[in-house]
C-alpha cells in the first residue's frame, strides 16, 4: 500500500514539473531535478522496504576528517 502512494506521489510530481521544463528546453535544470528525485524515490522506496541504508553523515565523516585534522594540528601550533 505504501509502495504504491509513493508511486502516485513521485509519478504526480513528474507530471507537474518534467512537461514544463522539456518545453522551456531547460535542460541542466531537468538533469538536476532528475537526479534529486531519483535519490530521493530510491531513499523513500528504501525506507517503506525497511532496508538499511548507510548514514550520509559518515560519508561527510570521512570525506572531512582529514581535513579538520591538519586544520587542527595547525591551530594547535
Amino acid at each position: 500500500m505504501h509502495l504504491i502512494g509513493l508511486m502516485l506521489i513521485f509519478s504526480g510530481i513528474i507530471l507537474f514539473e518534467v512537461p514544463r521544463m522539456w518545453k522551456d528546453k531547460m535542460w541542466r535544470e531537468l538533469i538536476t531535478f532528475s537526479g534529486l528525485l531519483t535519490v530521493g524515490m530510491v531513499m523513500s522506496f528504501a525506507a517503506v522496504l525497511r532496508i538499511d541504508l548507510p548514514n550520509p553523515t559518515k560519508v561527510i565523516e570521512f570525506i572531512f576528517n582529514p581535513f579538520s585534522e591538519v586544520i587542527l594540528s595547525f591551530l594547535k601550533q
